[in-house]
């Protein structure tokens, strides 16, 4: 059984940090995409970050450009998520996910992966 378990979220002052992990076990994580995603009330789910399997290329949504990294410890099975100067809207619930194709474009649609946490909450302050 597939679990993917994410921890670290939290209330924060604007240009604060966070620092997300996400844990997962029942697959064999090093093969597969890892993504987070990030969906406020009202709101569709949206692309954040994704990785490859080997942690060699990053993908960012133009939105956490330069203030989010990505990253991944395929030896520990988990994925994180590095995010600083912290906006109000960055607010949302953040969600790990995995999928099992090659990285590349389609990595930033959620509709492409098959595995997903159960969200932890960020919100950040003005």
């Amino acid at each position: 059984q597939v679990q993917l378990v994410e921890s670290g979220g939290g209330l924060v002052q604007a240009g604060g940090s966070l620092r997300l992990s996400c844990a997962a076990s029942g697959l064999t994580f090093s093969i597969y995409t890892m993504g987070w995603f990030r969906q406020a009330p009202g709101k569709e789910r949206e692309f954040v970050a994704a990785i490859k399997w080997s942690g060699t290329s990053t993908s960012l949504a133009d939105t956490v450009k330069g203030r989010f990294t990505i990253s991944r410890d395929n030896a520990k099975n988990t994925v994180h998520l590095q995010m600083n100067s912290l906006k109000p809207e960055d607010t949302a619930v953040y969600y790990c996910a995995a999928h099992r194709e090659s990285f590349g474009t389609t990595s930033v649609n959620p509709t492409r992966y098959g595995y997903w946490g159960q969200g932890t909450q960020v919100s950040v302050s003005s």
